[in-house]
């Protein structure tokens, strides 16, 4: 396998509608409840990462290195926030807090995303490095999260995985572009695979929530041979090398987060916080 064989292809805060259309219509795993507390905890972390990279990728809009890759990422980054509406809504329907509450309403240690999701953009480089670990990873997730025992996880994996592929192949495009390209852009992107390394680790640790869930969830360690694999396969190609170092001991998943979470939800939550209860 090379790396061009990896596929390429009852509201309190308000309501947001579009015309007759209800946005919650077009929620993978439609209007069903969590039937747990802890299944809610659960869609919480995986929609927050996904609510998270997605504001991450809205910044690049207008400042992407050429106009074509301005369409991309902001189309990735819907896809994603697409995932975290799912992913809220469904952990919102335990306790009945909508997904706008879980987004806009919670503060700093309440979120449950990853380290790795919440790295500042930094340079274009640093950004596909980021991209590629966490489409990685979350391509793997979702494969696994199909055969959920829990129906709506399940639907919402299925969902996603397809639009996850192609952020994953996105990413392996760019990041082999830019390891090939000149000197100056493969500096940029070893030095990038180096700041983001540390972050990886997180993605794949068992916490005890797994363990009670059972096969509702998927074990995030058993995802690291496959993520190890896609990585192998990609480095190679690009002449690249796993960083060595340190492993970050993050604990995104118990509210403690990287410093510049807290600046990104400032301005993601702002507008919300200062018109409660507006419609539009």
């Amino acid at each position: 396998m090379s790396a061009h064989d990896i596929d390429v292809h009852g509201d309190v805060h308000g309501d947001v509608t579009v015309e007759a259309l209800r946005l919650s219509d077009e929620l993978a795993g439609g209007t069903a409840k969590a039937p747990s507390a802890d299944i809610a905890e659960y869609a919480l972390w995986l929609g927050d990462d996904a609510l998270i990279l997605a504001q991450q990728l809205g910044a690049w809009i207008s400042r992407a290195p050429e106009l074509e890759e301005d369409v991309a990422l902001g189309n990735i980054g819907l896809d994603l926030l697409g995932h975290a509406r799912s992913l809220l809504r469904y952990a919102g329907s335990w306790d009945g807090r909508s997904e706008d509450d879980l987004a806009y309403f919670r503060d700093e240690p309440e979120f449950r995303s990853a380290w790795l999701f919440e790295q500042p953009n930094g340079d274009f480089a640093q950004t596909i490095a980021r991209q590629f670990v966490a489409s990685a990873y979350l391509f793997e997730l979702y494969s696994a999260l199909r055969h959920s025992t829990d129906p709506t996880l399940a639907a919402i994996a299925e969902k996603s995985l397809k639009e996850v592929d192609y952020h994953r192949d996105h990413s392996v495009q760019w990041l082999l572009r830019l390891a090939g390209g000149t000197e100056e852009s493969r500096t940029r992107i070893i030095r990038a695979v180096g700041d983001v390394w540390p972050f990886v680790d997180e993605l794949f640790r068992d916490e005890e929530l797994i363990d009670r869930l059972g096969t509702a969830a998927v074990r995030p360690s058993t995802l690291r041979a496959g993520f190890d694999a896609v990585v192998d396969t990609v480095f190679a190609e690009a002449e690249l090398t796993v960083p060595a170092g340190f492993s970050s001991s993050a604990g995104g998943r118990h509210g403690s987060h990287f410093t510049e979470l807290g600046h990104l939800l400032a301005e993601m939550q702002v507008l919300a916080r200062r018109h409660p209860g507006a419609t539009w």
